[in-house]
């Protein structure tokens, strides 16, 4: 393994520039890394520079390259690992839903929920802009970053962007699905079997599971530590030790945490607290 839990030959550096706020960025080369199918609560822009970055977007798989920009919006499963032997390298953006709905109300004359109707766009010039925020942020030039994280962002907004559907739970079944993902959200820490769970809601467990998956994308399960995770790091950039942090979800020890942390966000949790400049135990 090489620094910050990284496979040898791999590099990664989740980190915030304090002059870009409500955006996250990474810089990662990853040959045999897998992400676990989760979501995020930010929008996701991939500018993949070299290699081919494969991922499960809802049910298709598809495939990013060079000059090419993986876009994935809030709360939507996905995957990703590489689509080549030789892996994939990437500079990403996580900018919050609320940066973006700004930028698409100020740009274009899309409201309310926006977001992005392909999940790969063909747009080398996007791509050299997300590679020049990051260089921007690194350089501490707070002008540039922000300049052209809006540039890109109307750019593909007005090519790839749309109104996003506001989901009703309709059916019994979708109806559920909610109800059970807010009792595994309250009951993170000791949460109940699933057939526990289908009993308290009056369904099967079969149901439940088939709705819960047709409404958020992934099974109870995998959706619960996808949920940890996204707590996990709340209260890692509030000062939290990791194994503090680890316990309060509802994972066994720390190193569990480690695994699913690195697994979803792409780093261990000490790196991404170092990265975002935080405090606290290692």
């Amino acid at each position: 393994m090489a620094a910050d839990g990284v496979v040898a030959g791999e590099k990664a550096r989740y980190w915030q520039y304090p002059e870009l706020p409500g955006v996250d960025l990474l810089h990662a080369h990853y040959i045999r890394k897998a992400f676990a199918r989760h979501s995020h609560e930010t929008f996701v822009f991939a500018a993949i520079t070299e290699g081919v970055e494969a991922f499960h977007y809802r049910n298709d798989l598809v495939r990013a390259g060079p000059g090419q920009i993986a876009l994935v919006n809030p709360d939507t499963s996905h995957t990703g690992h590489a689509g080549v032997p030789e892996g994939w390298t990437y500079r990403t953006l996580y900018p919050a839903a609320g940066l973006i709905q700004s930028i698409a109300a100020d740009t274009t004359s899309l409201r309310g929920p926006v977001g992005f109707t392909s999940p790969v766009v063909d747009d080398p010039y996007a791509a050299r802009l997300v590679v020049e925020i990051h260089r921007a942020a690194e350089e501490g030039n707070a002008l540039a970053a922000d300049s052209l994280l809006r540039l890109v962002t109307a750019r593909m907004l007005r090519s790839h962007g749309g109104r996003l559907p506001v989901l009703r739970p309709r059916s019994a079944g979708a109806r559920n699905a909610a109800r059970a993902r807010a009792l595994l959200e309250e009951r993170m820490a000791d949460p109940p079997s699933l057939d526990r769970l289908a009993q308290e809601l009056g369904t099967s467990p079969f149901a439940l599971l088939r709705a819960f998956r047709e409404s958020y994308g992934m099974p109870p399960h995998t959706w619960l530590t996808d949920a940890r995770v996204r707590r996990a790091r709340r209260l890692l950039d509030s000062g939290a030790a990791p194994a503090e942090a680890a316990v309060a979800v509802g994972f066994t020890d720390q190193p569990h945490l480690n695994r699913h942390f690195a697994r979803i966000v792409g780093v261990p949790p000490g790196a991404y607290q170092r990265g975002r400049g935080v405090g606290g135990s290692r």
